[in-house]
């Protein structure tokens, strides 16, 4: 797979941010990450029509571009909608009083980070509003160079934080100079930084 296909992949799973649920995008995700393309495909538009997330017409192009000719069949079967959905989410520094504690985390996600070479870590409550795919939840958005291979990152880190501390807060791994879709940037917008390079 060249680098502007993988680059689509990776820009086609940051827009369904907060539309497909955490598990499943995380699926997807590490499937495309670990070189699993028939794997993550079937993942991504079985999903997409059982869950009836909507994509626009420009991200049916997206996923188009990307597929083996057998799957078109199934990414014409995934609803198709005029304009991005409006946020499931709000998104605020702080948790409730009896969210549970980030701090392990916060400090497990520092070291492996920072290891990865990347420029900052944020984190933010996530509250659903109706209609969410998931539930309150602490989010991390990690800020990487832009050479970053985000989809790897992102599996590295979701599987440090299992194995580590058996949590599956959502993680997102932004490349710096790459447009931040509006779920990242709400969630950026309210995160408060855990740790800077």
């Amino acid at each position: 797979m060249d680098a502007k296909t993988y680059a689509t992949i990776t820009e086609a799973c940051a827009r369904l941010a907060g539309r497909l649920s955490d598990d499943v995008l995380g699926t997807v995700r590490e499937h495309y990450a670990a070189g699993e393309w028939y794997l993550a495909g079937s993942a991504l538009l079985g999903n997409l029509a059982y869950q009836g997330v909507g994509i626009t017409r420009e991200e049916q192009g997206l996923i188009r571009s990307f597929l083996d000719e057998d799957d078109i069949p199934d990414l014409l079967d995934v609803p198709v909608v005029a304009e991005e959905p409006p946020l499931a989410y709000r998104f605020r520094p702080t948790g409730p009083v009896d969210a549970p504690s980030p701090y392990r985390a916060d400090s497990l996600l520092t070291t492996h980070a920072a290891r990865e070479g990347a420029q900052g870590l944020h984190r933010a409550w996530r509250d659903p509003l109706d209609g969410a795919p998931d539930g309150a939840a602490w989010l991390y958005v990690l800020r990487v160079a832009e050479d970053t291979d985000e989809l790897k990152t992102f599996s590295g880190l979701t599987a440090v934080l299992w194995t580590d501390l058996s949590e599956k807060w959502p993680i997102e791994v932004v490349a710096e100079a790459t447009a931040l879709t509006p779920y990242q940037a709400a969630a950026l917008a309210a995160a408060q930084a855990v740790w800077n390079a």
